[in-house]
């Protein structure tokens, strides 16, 4: 398939977007085997192809941070927030992540599949073609297993490419109350085994807040991730600082995500590991937060810099990585350009990918063909999705 006549955002080199003007793009066995400018088109070729009539065509965008698959929902607590509840005060009030326990604890896989792919399908009408999924509403071991499972099932059923992650370190049980680090020893390093035996992850998570874990806490369940060669990536300095930015950073991590509560430091030591800093500005958002991620600080220290929805039914209802964007730029003044190299370059750095998130040969023909004339347009519109078409693996 060749794909002539487009205006192409590779999000590489030096020039802004990496745009490519009147290019082109041919795409065999599920490749992008070349690109350049459609003059340059090679002779000799007999194949399909179409003409975009001047369409952007950007990589395929990537949610590298969710918690889709889960039960229930807590609108009830959106209304305590609105109310003045904090975050805390919800959680301590029995709500917050203990409350969607129960609700998957008892929900079947099928009823945890039917409800994930609701957002699944949301994301893809958005041009979503890999997806990010974490366990951490079980904090039991069957559960823990159960969601991974899921999560693996969704690609299944749609086009899109699903990496797992295990967040047993999620919160703290009411039956391991006054006992979290037993928690993490009896449940979470168990689950972990038994969910890598089974080959249900893809990396290892952890919560890093006064009403979760310390790192501490979470110290020999990233050993025990590491032991097993799987990949850390960790919920850090969202509500305070503890100190989990610094654990990311010494054990290589993936990515650290939130990180309102960051520091100059932090971002010191998250370039020095090679980290991605996540942004999840539907968090942010939703808490009415006013500490921002120090978005400059990143910046300053060459911190690549992630976007994500954190979809989940307590913290971040959203569902959207366009706006998604847009709050990134709005909420935490990102440019544009960082936004989409957000939701596909860094955000593929993010989950440890290096065949997607740039338009180059070699890389998987996952696109998003969008009609707008350039990029910033994806980042500027709210409540509106441009999409024309998304190619998954070179299927459109």
């Amino acid at each position: 398939m060749l794909l002539r006549n487009a205006t192409l955002a590779t999000m590489h080199g030096d020039d802004p977007y990496g745009l490519l003007l009147q290019g082109a793009i041919l795409v065999d066995a599920g490749r992008i085997v070349w690109l350049g400018k459609d003059a340059d088109v090679r002779r000799g070729y007999q194949g399909p192809e179409e003409d975009l009539e001047g369409r952007l065509v950007t990589p395929a965008l990537i949610d590298c941070h969710t918690h889709i698959v889960h039960g229930g929902n807590r609108s009830g607590e959106f209304e305590m927030r609105l109310n003045g509840a904090s975050y805390q005060d919800v959680a301590r009030a029995g709500g917050g992540i203990v409350s969607t326990v129960t609700a998957t604890r008892a929900a079947s896989e099928e009823v945890l599949l039917n409800g994930a792919l609701r957002f699944v399908d949301a994301l893809i009408a958005e041009g979503v073609c890999t997806l990010e999924v974490k366990s951490g509403y079980g904090l039991d071991i069957d559960t823990e297993l159960k969601m991974l499972r899921v999560a693996r099932s969704i690609e299944d059923v749609r086009d899109i490419r699903v990496k797992t992650t295990f967040l047993g370190a999620h919160a703290v049980p009411k039956e391991f109350d006054g006992r979290t680090l037993t928690y993490v020893q009896q449940i979470c390093i168990p689950a972990l085994n038994a969910a890598h035996a089974a080959g249900l992850v893809d990396a290892v998570d952890g919560f890093c807040e006064g009403i979760a874990f310390s790192p501490e806490d979470l110290e020999p369940l990233f050993a025990r991730a590491q032991s097993l060669g799987l990949p850390i990536k960790l919920h850090a300095e969202q509500l305070s600082h503890l100190g989990g930015t610094q654990l990311a950073a010494r054990y290589g991590a993936l990515s650290a995500d939130h990180l309102e509560y960051a520091t100059d430091e932090d971002a010191k030591a998250m370039a020095q590991s090679g980290s991605v800093a996540v942004i999840l500005p539907g968090a942010f958002y939703t808490l009415r937060e006013t500490r921002m991620p120090p978005i400059d600080a990143f910046r300053a220290a060459g911190v690549p810099m992630a976007l994500a929805t954190d979809c989940n039914p307590g913290s971040s209802p959203l569902a959207s990585v366009l706006l998604t964007m847009n709050m990134g730029c709005t909420l935490f003044r990102m440019t544009p350009e960082e936004a989409l190299a957000g939701v596909t370059r860094h955000a593929a750095r993010a989950l440890g990918l290096d065949d997607c998130g740039m338009l180059a040969a070699g890389m998987r023909a996952d696109l998003a063909v969008w009609d707008v004339e350039h990029p910033a347009e994806l980042a500027y519109r709210i409540g509106y999705n441009p999409l024309w078409r998304r190619i998954f693996g070179g299927r459109a």
